[in-house]
């Protein structure tokens, strides 16, 4: 290398070494923004249209001792209630253990259990849970979270289950056959080396059982819908937050076989693995129907009520949107920066009505809304918006 050269060459090493010298200081000490909260829940209206429905088998709020259920662990608890008031059953999970609380319903024509709708045949059932993870949740999912089935004796073999399990921070439909050729070839409760597995693909995109979504609740609905018997037509679905996040089509659930529909649904904690440390979990508004059930019900104005912020996010504001969750998609509230508390109402009061509706003082009767949510710190800075969630349905006229 000429000498020339080499003198330029290292001018130029010098040059950017002080401008690393330079540059990495004033980026290190730039003011951080505050992490993106989440709307934790909604004040829903009462009763709610589940307590009523004549297509509803099962609905519990969980602010009684628990109900009629053939197996219950675990308590009713007020520490967390879905809309702020109100009590929720508890999973919990001490470190490495494999999880406390369940709930069993069984229901329609099951030969076993304290039966609800006995005698009556369900082949096509929807379920519905709200769920919160403990803020900081860590570990990913616990393998069970609930399923559906159909008992076909009094020691529980099963013609059929609709498994709503983990897959990593993601949710998975893991459905399974107990029949081969018309027969039940199960002969007792989790079967398993006699069940027939139909896949477990696809996973949930919502990562339900990460740090990030831990800390508010979450709406969960799972749909199983035997197949017409000799038919490949059964159904498998699951929502998450409002949204169809996995769905199993054409599936042979029973073969030809008729002789009982689905007649259980199971809450379930068990962690295959153990919780590698010491946290809990919260489940609320559980129904069981025949027809979709969707989000809780609020009323026209309703109450937000938004999760704690962390104190190193420093937040002295906190801004939230309503935009309906039909696409497309069209902002209809906003509201003014919030100063103080943790809730605030959608009204003109507390923000504005925009797209058309500044004359309004409400969202639309019947309909779904979700939101998003951002927090300001107290050195200026703005957290992004959250992703839009917490659907809910506004109160009919």
């Amino acid at each position: 290398m000429k000498r020339s050269t080499f003198r330029i060459a290292i001018a130029s090493l010098l040059s950017f070494a002080s401008l690393v010298v330079i540059v990495s200081p004033l980026a290190a000490d730039a003011p951080a923004s505050p992490a993106a909260p989440r709307i934790d829940s909604v004040v829903i209206s009462v009763p709610q249209p589940q307590a009523v429905s004549p297509a509803v088998i099962w609905f519990d709020d969980f602010d009684d001792e628990p109900l009629a259920y053939t197996e219950s662990d675990g308590p009713n608890v007020d520490a967390e209630a879905f809309g702020g008031s109100g009590r929720s059953m508890l999973s919990h999970y001490p470190q490495e253990g494999r999880g406390v609380g369940n709930r069993k319903v069984f229901f329609g024509d099951s030969p076993t259990g304290k039966v609800v709708r006995r005698g009556e045949t369900f082949t096509d059932v929807y379920w519905r849970i709200y769920i919160k993870h403990q803020a900081g949740w860590t570990g990913g999912g616990p393998a069970k979270l609930s399923r559906a089935t159909s008992m076909v004796s009094p020691n529980w073999a099963q013609a059929m289950i609709a498994h709503v399990w983990s897959s990593g921070e993601a949710l998975t439909l893991d459905p399974a056959s107990g029949v081969r050729d018309g027969r039940i070839v199960t002969t007792r409760y989790n079967d398993f080396a006699n069940l027939r597995w139909l896949g477990n693909r696809p996973a949930s995109n919502f990562p339900l059982h990460s740090t990030q979504e831990s800390g508010r609740w979450v709406c969960v609905e799972a749909r199983a819908k035997l197949n017409t018997p000799g038919e490949l037509d059964g159904l498998n679905q699951l929502w998450i937050d409002g949204r169809l996040e996995a769905e199993r089509q054409n599936l042979d659930w029973r073969g030809d076989y008729d002789g009982h529909g689905i007649n259980a649904v199971f809450l379930e904690s068990y962690w295959n693995d153990g919780s590698p440390v010491t946290q809990s979990r919260w489940i609320d508004n559980f129904v069981i129907s025949t027809e979709p059930i969707g989000p809780v019900v609020c009323p026209r104005n309703p109450e937000l009520i938004r999760t704690p912020p962390a104190e190193a996010d420093g937040a002295t504001s906190w801004q939230v949107e309503v935009a309906t969750f039909a696409e497309p998609q069209r902002l209809v509230w906003r509201s003014s920066p919030i100063t103080s508390g943790d809730r605030v109402r959608v009204d003109a009061e507390s923000g504005q009505f925009v797209d058309g509706q500044a004359a309004r003082n409400s969202l639309d009767p019947d309909r779904l809304y979700h939101f998003r949510i951002r927090q300001t710190a107290g050195n200026g800075r703005t957290s992004a918006w959250s992703p839009w969630h917490q659907t809910v349905r506004t109160a009919a006229e």
